[in-house]
């Protein structure tokens, strides 16, 4: 069996003990598995709010973005720009990771550089401005100012750090799936 195929195995038979628990936890009435579904069913709803339209947006930016225009202004030689750029496309995303990581596969395939992916991410998850007006309106101004502060130049260094230390390293996708060269 291939590697991919075995990876395939391993999801099929854990999806299968993890319904199996949820149906246990049912029939058994053991609350803490019951808890761990609803949980569960929680994401799965919210995701599938988001999702859908998440990937239609993640298509458009394929069809209408070239990949000129992404490694000009994303890439490798684009300079401090690139980290204002995505500090302003994290800062209207929506969806937080679920759908920041799509997106940034979807930047990594058309040419952006690691480091800018990394700050990328980082901001996708401090700096969204829905969730700072929320963090705003519930923990002050203060609060949200000074963890913006901390936050933003801490993802800004550690994605850059991260970003030339794997692209030293040879780091490369591969279907999707990070490859390192031998």
């Amino acid at each position: 069996m291939s590697k991919s195929g075995k990876g395939k195995a391993l999801n099929i038979l854990l999806l299968i003990l993890f319904a199996g628990f949820l149906l246990y936890s049912h029939f058994a009435d053991y609350q803490q598995g019951m808890s761990v579904g609803l949980a569960f069913w929680d994401v799965l709803v919210d995701m599938m709010k988001i999702l859908p339209f998440a990937f239609v947006l993640i298509g458009l930016l394929e069809v209408w973005v070239s990949e000129k225009k992404i490694i000009q202004h994303l890439g490798k030689g684009s300079g401090w720009k690139a980290y204002v750029w995505v500090l302003l496309l994290a800062g209207v995303s929506i969806g937080g990771l679920f759908v920041g990581l799509p997106l940034a596969q979807s930047l990594r395939k058309k040419g952006a550089s690691l480091r800018v992916i990394f700050v990328y991410l980082g901001f996708v998850g401090v700096g969204r401005i829905p969730m700072t007006l929320f963090e705003i309106s519930f923990l002050g101004l203060p609060f949200t100012a000074v963890r913006l502060m901390t936050a933003i130049p801490f993802f800004l260094l550690s994605g850059i750090i991260l970003g030339n230390y794997l692209t030293r390293k040879g780091f490369t996708f591969s279907k999707g799936i990070g490859n390192q060269k031998s």
